[in-house]
Parts: structure tokens; sequence; C-alpha cells
């Protein structure tokens, strides 16, 4: 058992080394980065989309997708016109810090003000591998039902915000939008919780402020001023 354990802790340690590397190279391109996490079919490449949509006019906007196997996310995020990496984990469950740095030597990142990392559709693994980013955001979404804050607890503990999609659809599920929020906040105290439909647009302006924010507060912290172009 301690022969496996200090192996988990070896695996790890790399992991961090090679993420703090990643946002040493982010930070020295003032590109500001998002991971994007959830389970398979909550909405990650539609949240992305949308979020592109909505700032690509002023915002030089790059996406990195991470899957099993296929393109498919990536050509929807390319299809915008915007640069996008593919990662094919191989079977792998999430992304790692070493995935990261090899799609970012891919891009131009002193063309890219704001990068949106999708990670592999899961609600264990992706919360345990650092990739170097500065926020990371979970998805859920009202038909996966409102007990996942309580069946996953590692994913809600560490993220900076929680989106919960699909709330146009909300009449339809037996969702108690009380007890999945209380679930959120007694694992991560003050968390920012957003209910939003990318259907419908309902709360997007919420969370596009919200990130803007984010944003400009990063470049603030760089001894810059101003926000995401």
């Amino acid at each position: 058992m301690n022969r496996q354990v200090t192996v988990v802790e070896n695996i790890l340690s790399a992991n961090d080394q090679i993420a703090e590397r990643n946002r040493a190279t982010l930070d020295s391109n003032r590109v500001f980065s998002v991971n994007l996490m959830a389970s398979p079919g909550a909405g990650k490449t539609s949240v992305i989309t949308s979020t592109v949509a909505a700032l690509q006019q002023d915002t030089r906007i790059a996406g990195i997708d991470g899957d099993l196997a296929t393109s498919i996310d990536a050509d929807r995020m390319a299809a915008m016109g915007i640069p996008a990496v593919q990662i094919n984990t191989g079977g792998s469950c999430h992304l790692d810090a070493l995935m990261l740095n090899k799609a970012l030597e891919q891009l131009s990142l002193a063309d890219v003000d704001l990068l949106l990392v999708e990670n592999v559709g899961n609600l264990v693994c992706p919360s345990s591998f650092a990739l170097g980013v500065h926020l990371n955001i979970l998805i859920a979404s009202v038909p996966e039902g409102d007990d996942k804050p309580y069946k996953y607890p590692g994913m809600y503990q560490g993220v900076d915000a929680v989106l919960l999609n699909k709330i146009d659809v909300l009449h339809a599920f037996d969702f108690d939008m009380e007890y999945f929020e209380l679930g959120v906040q007694a694992l991560n105290p003050g968390l920012m919780f957003m209910p939003i439909s990318c259907t419908s647009n309902e709360g997007m302006d919420k969370w596009i402020g919200w990130l803007r924010q984010q944003a400009a507060d990063y470049l603030i912290s760089l001894g810059e001023t101003g926000a995401i172009r």
C-alpha cells in the first residue's frame, strides 16, 4: 500500500511541475486560461461555443479540446473561426499538464487573449490533475440530477465556479435547485454558482460578465489594466 501511495504522489508531483511551467508560459504571453470540466452531455462544448460567440468580436480566443477519440468538439470550435487544438487521450479519462503543454506548443499564444480548455467528460479524474490554467469551471446540468455534489464531492471542491446548465428544461425534471446549491456550497463555501441555459441564453450574461471581470483582475495581477480584448 505504501508503495502505491508513493507512486501516485510522484505522478502528481511531476504533473504539478509541468503545470507550473504551463502557467509561466501562459503568463508570459498574458493569456487568460479556463479549464471547463463536466460529465459527458452536460454541455461543455455548448458553453464554449456560446462563450466564443459572446466574446469573439473583441477578444482573441483559442480552444483546446480533450477527448478519448475524434475531433468533433475541436471542429466545432474551429468552425467559429478560432484556433483549436484536439487532444486525443487514447483512453485516458482526463487531461494532464503534459498533454496541455504539448497542445500549447501548437498555438501562437502571442495572438491569444483567452484560452478555453475543454477537459474529458468525467466527474472523477479531471479534478486530480492540475493543468496550469487560471480558472477551473465545473459545468453541471439539470438532467443529471440534483445529487451530483453529494456523489462526486471531489469535483466540486477546488473549482472556481459551477455553472448549472439546461435550466430551460427544469420543469421537466424532479430537480431541487436549493438542495443542489446547498451541496455545492457545503463543499466549496462562497463559490460562484450560476444557473444558465445555452438554449434560451438565460443566465449567460452573468457568466460572460463574470468571466470578463476575472480576466480583467488577471491583467491587474500582471501589472496591467483593461480587460481581455
